[in-house]
């Protein structure tokens, strides 16, 4: 234990763990304020789909050679986020089936590129990186930390600002709309804080587990809470606190970082899922 906390002190003193844990906090905590709408909106696996819409878009964005991949990943994640908000509510077409056909269809051509124009002598590991979100994370430059900061914090300001528009339209979008609000827009908010969240989440988990860095925290919490405000409060802190302690169990265990951080929610839902049980017994 000693050892454990004395080699966790030397870590901590690097520059690229502090920049992982900031950059690793401050995505949590915006993934957790998302979940909650995505579970109630029911689109639990947009995250899914748009992480993979991502994937295609860097691939895109390495072969032609940019060097900031965002000016290419985060429009086409934003506009990719609104056709699936809207495919789901309005078109023929139902909103998993376009999240389906959508993800598959960005991974295939991104893997596709990734292996035509190869832009490294390992694409193989490359691929494996962005997908799982092996150690990207502890690979932030200055620059990349300020860029999360900055969405980190208009993404939240954004959620608190709008928070009661968000949570009509969240619950009873019809209703909400018969009142007065401007469902359309407040829905174009909701997805591109989507689109944010998921882009600034592959560095941290990788985009085949980015859903359950948005919704674990979500579904932990609504086993125990029933009010739309606690169960935010109470995914918000699991987020943070899940991603802290697996971002440094990552670095001492050699771990990768994303894997660690979802079997850890994992754990957390199981535990919450057992206390709702528990509840549930003891209110019957």
């Amino acid at each position: 234990m000693i050892l454990g906390a004395s080699k966790l002190a030397i870590y901590l003193q690097y520059p690229f763990v502090q920049y992982a844990l900031i950059v690793g906090v401050l995505i949590a905590l915006c993934s957790s304020l998302l979940g909650v709408t995505l579970v109630l909106k029911r689109f639990s696996f947009i995250g899914d789909g748009l992480s993979h819409v991502a994937f295609g878009a860097m691939s895109v964005a390495a072969v032609v050679g940019l060097t900031n991949q965002m000016l290419i990943v985060l429009p086409v994640t934003i506009v990719c986020a609104v056709l699936l908000l809207r495919t789901g509510s309005k078109a023929r077409l139902q909103g998993d089936a376009s999240v389906a056909i959508i993800s598959v269809t960005a991974l295939a051509v991104g893997y596709l590129l990734m292996n035509v124009f190869p832009t490294s002598s390992n694409v193989s590991a490359d691929v494996c990186g962005t997908l799982f979100g092996s150690s990207s994370i502890l690979n932030l430059s200055m620059a990349e930390v300020w860029v999360s900061i900055v969405l980190s914090v208009v993404t939240v300001a954004v959620f608190v600002v709008f928070y009661n528009r968000i949570f009509a339209v969240t619950f009873d979008e019809n209703f909400a709309k018969a009142t007065g609000v401007k469902t359309d827009i407040y829905n174009l908010i909701i997805a591109v804080i989507i689109a944010v969240v998921i882009v600034l989440a592959m560095n941290l988990v990788g985009s085949l587990l980015i859903s359950a860095l948005v919704i674990f925290p979500a579904l932990s919490a609504m086993r125990v809470f029933k009010s739309f405000l606690s169960v935010t409060v109470c995914s918000t802190v699991l987020s943070v606190s899940t991603a802290l302690i697996g971002i440094l169990a990552s670095v001492l265990l050699s771990t990768p970082v994303g894997p660690t951080i979802v079997a850890g929610e994992a754990i957390v839902f199981i535990a919450f899922w057992i206390i709702g049980a528990v509840k549930g017994v003891k209110k019957a």
